[in-house]
């Protein structure tokens, strides 16, 4: 039941406090400009907690110049060109209130239209619900506002019963339910967007967004703590619209952060993802948080993610997030590797699991360019990728990403059979690495083929994956391999753990991992046997020649 309905009594002067009301609201004042509008309604807004509760929220420079301005830009023909918004900076910051002005801004501000469908996107029903609070509080403590709308509790709305925005619904949703079909939004706001277990939320908004004029999607959070988060792909695809290297003036990035070179307990490095610091951004809370960060160990990646804006995750990586984008050097061209020398890892999955071949070409100056293919069953992909959390679906989409979809649902092992000897015609695999898993089969459907390359047995424990793990490690470190930015490579390093046994000996263990690591398995497999045959003691294992 909502607090109010049509036909419902005005609400009178003494529950309002004896709020006068206005004649003319200050966005509605002539001659102003489309941003102006937009600053005048978010300026009219209370606050509703804390310390200046009871006050109206005063925008500050860098709200307006870095973010409002440039989304609320309008061309020669009076159109937002901005379709997709982006603001990502460390936590208590006031995103809680610019998310929910601009909420209500665009379901009964300057920016509504008439039977217009906005949408509180958040987390889950907890975060969604949070969020349905404050719009409803502030709407409760507008005198003007909130006669026109009709706040519904139970279904967390808010319908918009006359004036601006007539007909428009303002409804919280959360990333934890089904996907909405059959949606018309004209303006979504992503509330905390870069901690989303799953896309399939801003998917569903985002592709129906075009039943509009100018319609809005706007996600404000702070960095995901790791690369395959849909955030980080949108924090990345603005980075290069920033760069110029994309021209897509329909996206806008605002990006508030510490670089990852950056002391992270240097008050400077504070303010770079930080900007209201000191305002309505506590210094002592962030001086208190430091400390205990400097102290705790384990409290230092929640700190930089949190706090410096940083994408850190708090699990114990074997190779450094920051080694790992270093050999990010250049993209690989698989044609002007044709002919060429190279070494291959293999690590065949269980049948509706990932299963990886990486080949790495030695290069004249001692380095490796890595050339990866990656396999999956098409078969309920969508639900492979949900279950994963990473997006195998687009990743498929993605020649970059170097990912087939084999049709069925399990892997045939003469599929990758095939596409074993095709890449044998085009370059000159001197050694496939292997596991004993699945091996036979394909050794069977290689001979079917009449395809004969040297397989070289390289067993998953302690002892024999040992060198395998320090080769890696080696290179990674020294910046003597090139990857080329490969999305599924950048996951299973993030994922990967290494184990010792009680003489040191290490291996990469699957079972201690905290995803998918099967491409650094095969790439570990393969470097090691490159350089093993560069030191030429290849004929020491040709006996496993098959």
């Amino acid at each position: 039941m909502g607090l109010r309905g049509p036909g419902a009594k005005r609400k009178s002067m003494d529950i309002m406090g004896g709020t006068k009301r206005r004649k003319t609201l200050p966005w509605d004042k002539p001659g102003l400009s489309r941003l102006e509008r937009v600053i005048a309604f978010i300026e009219d807004m209370p606050v509703t907690q804390g310390k200046l509760a009871g006050t109206k929220m005063k925008l500050r420079k860098w709200q307006i110049d870095e973010f409002l301005a440039p989304v609320y830009a309008t061309d020669e023909n009076r159109h937002r060109p901005v379709r997709t918004a982006v603001l990502s900076m460390g936590r208590k910051n006031g995103k809680t209130g610019i998310s929910a002005a601009l909420a209500l801004c665009h379901t009964v501000g300057p920016e509504a239209v008439d039977r217009g469908e906005a949408y509180f996107c958040a987390m889950d029903k907890g975060q969604s619900g949070k969020a349905f609070a404050e719009c409803k509080a502030m709407l409760e403590q507008h005198a003007e506002l909130i006669e026109r709308v009709n706040i519904k509790r139970n279904e967390k709305e808010i319908e918009v019963l006359e004036g601006a925005g007539k007909g428009s619904i303002l409804k919280a949703l959360s990333a934890d339910a089904d996907s909405k079909l059959g949606l018309s939004p004209s303006f979504v706001l992503c509330d905390e967007a870069g901690y989303w277990p799953k896309r399939d939320l801003f998917d569903a908004m985002d592709s129906a967004l075009g039943a509009r004029d100018e319609p809005l999607i706007v996600a404000i959070s702070t960095q995901a703590k790791d690369d395959t988060a849909f955030f980080s792909e949108m924090i990345d695809y603005g980075l290069k619209v920033q760069s110029g290297e994309i021209v897509d003036p329909s996206f806008h990035l605002a990006f508030f952060h510490a670089p990852q070179d950056a002391d992270p307990w240097s008050p400077d490095t504070w303010a770079m993802a930080n900007p209201a610091m000191g305002d309505f951004n506590s210094l002592e809370q962030i001086e208190r948080m430091a400390k205990q960060a400097q102290r705790i160990p384990a409290k230092e990646a929640d700190f930089r993610n949190k706090v410096l804006n940083q994408r850190v995750d708090g699990t114990v990586r074997f190779i450094a997030k920051r080694e790992w984008d270093n050999c990010n050097k250049s993209p690989v061209d698989p044609e002007a590797l044709k002919g060429r020398n190279c070494y291959a890892g293999l690590d065949l999955s269980a049948a509706r699991d990932l299963t990886a071949f990486v080949l790495v070409f030695p290069m004249d100056d001692g380095s490796f360019e890595v050339l990866p293919r990656f396999f999956l069953p098409e078969f309920d992909i969508s639900g492979k990728s949900e279950n994963d959390r990473v997006p195998y679906d687009l990743w498929a989409k993605q020649e970059s990403a170097r990912l087939t979809l084999l049709p069925g649902k399990v892997i045939d092992p003469a599929l990758i059979a095939e596409y074993i000897a095709d890449a044998s015609t085009e370059y000159n695999i001197l050694g496939i690495a292997y596991d004993r898993w699945r091996i036979e089969d394909l050794r069977r459907e290689l001979a079917e083929l009449s395809v004969e390359l040297p397989l070289v047995k390289i067993g998953q424990g302690y002892r024999d994956f040992s060198p395998a793990v320090d080769t890696l490690e080696r290179l990674v470190a020294d910046e003597k391999v090139n990857h080329a930015g490969n999305p599924i490579l950048a996951m299973c390093a993030a994922n990967a753990v290494v184990t010792k046994d009680p003489a040191g000996n290490r291996k990469l263990d699957k079972s201690k991992a905290s995803g998918r690591i099967d491409g650094l398995v095969a790439m570990a497999m393969a470097l090691s046997i490159a350089e093993r045959q560069e030191e030429e003691v290849l004929p020491a294992w040709l006996a496993e020649f098959a």
